[in-house]
């Protein structure tokens, strides 16, 4: 396993439940945010989605900095929206192997209330809907699991720890 991408759409946590888990795992946290080149982050910035070709170089950038650290025998954890197989199968070529997904997940009305109470963040809450229906759940042959957040973070750290350290070892 070359990682752990904590994934889903805006508003959903990916960045403190990553946080979270490298600390608990003394890993390397990797944010897909910082990654976005500035034509990215001004898109998404005026409401604009990102298209497949957008997304495509950051992907490739996001994997490639897990297999750096990978191979550099570092434990990577990263968030990254990650919404569709495509750009999860991405992910997984430049990173060089397997990675397992977290995948944070709440009802529409939960993500938007999250969204519009923070002000930190370029995505404005007007994406939320496409990043919806652009989400693809995991799917049975990709290594992962769903966690919902409505629960407390640390709570939400913990089901994605006991779920990795009884996966087994072949999977890690």
């Amino acid at each position: 396993m070359r990682g752990v991408v904590v994934m889903g759409v805006s508003g959903s946590g990916k960045s403190t439940v990553g946080t979270l888990l490298a600390s608990r795992w003394q890993a390397r946290f990797v944010d897909g945010d910082d990654l976005h080149p500035p034509a990215n982050v001004a898109r998404m910035a005026a409401g604009h989605p990102l298209t497949d070709a957008d997304r495509s170089p950051w992907l490739r950038r996001v994997g490639a900095t897990i297999a750096v650290a990978a191979d550099a025998g570092q434990l990577v954890v990263a968030a990254c929206s990650a919404l569709r197989r495509v750009y999860r199968d991405e992910l997984r070529r430049s990173a060089g192997g397997d990675l397992a997904f977290v995948h944070l997940t709440a009802t529409r009305e939960i993500l938007a209330e999250r969204v519009l109470g923070r002000h930190d963040h370029f995505i404005p809450p007007a994406l939320l809907d496409s990043q919806l229906a652009t989400l693809e759940p995991l799917q049975d042959d990709e290594t992962g699991l769903a966690v919902d957040i409505t629960e407390p973070p640390d709570l939400v750290v913990e089901r994605a720890a006991a779920w990795h350290r009884t996966r087994p070892a072949t999977a890690r």
